[in-house]
């Protein structure tokens, strides 16, 4: 397993479409595997591929809270297939734009289709953290952010900050 660079805003990487996965490989095996010690070691609660620059529709995601305990879940190819109509605001992070939080409002439930790490068909119904994460994580398959949830005015600063700091770092 290794430790795979995170891409970070304003990376337009980021704003990719996500490619289906096809036949589960070993190659996306590794990719899982990869993930997850990257998403682990940030630390953080979910990833997509296109965060370690891999175009592939993969989420890995892990919410246990418990200390010393892993829930690891692989979603390869999610779909959300329903959502509830009530809301919750979660204050969310995101692992490409490290230290930015913001309240983002997303639906407290959904059901999402996906394949597991065996290729077999699965749908799960999640809330609360879960159900936030998920949607979070498909959002980053369809090129989405979640500041793209927030108002133009935030969104425009914090790209605007990730860019300036990029062009520093460049130099």
């Amino acid at each position: 397993m290794t430790i795979r660079p995170l891409v970070i805003l304003p990376d337009a990487v980021l704003r990719r479409t996500s490619e289906p996965v096809g036949p589960i490989t070993p190659e996306i095996r590794t990719l899982v595997a990869d993930m997850f010690e990257t998403m682990y070691d940030a630390p953080g609660v979910g990833l997509a591929a296109i965060q370690v620059g891999v175009a592939k529709r993969v989420v890995t995601i892990d919410t246990s809270k418990e200390e010393g305990v892993r829930e690891p879940r692989v979603f390869i190819d999610p779909e959300i297939v329903w959502s509830s109509e009530e809301k919750r605001l979660y204050d969310e992070g995101c692992l490409s734009i490290p230290e930015y939080y913001a309240e983002v409002e997303r639906p407290d439930r959904v059901r999402v289709k996906f394949r597991d790490i065996e290729g077999r068909e699965q749908e799960i119904e999640a809330d609360g953290l879960l159900a936030t994460c998920i949607q979070h994580e498909i959002d980053h398959l369809n090129g989405v952010l979640f500041i793209d949830h927030i108002s133009k005015l935030k969104r425009d600063r914090v790209i605007k900050r990730f860019t300036k700091a990029a062009k520093r770092d460049a130099a």
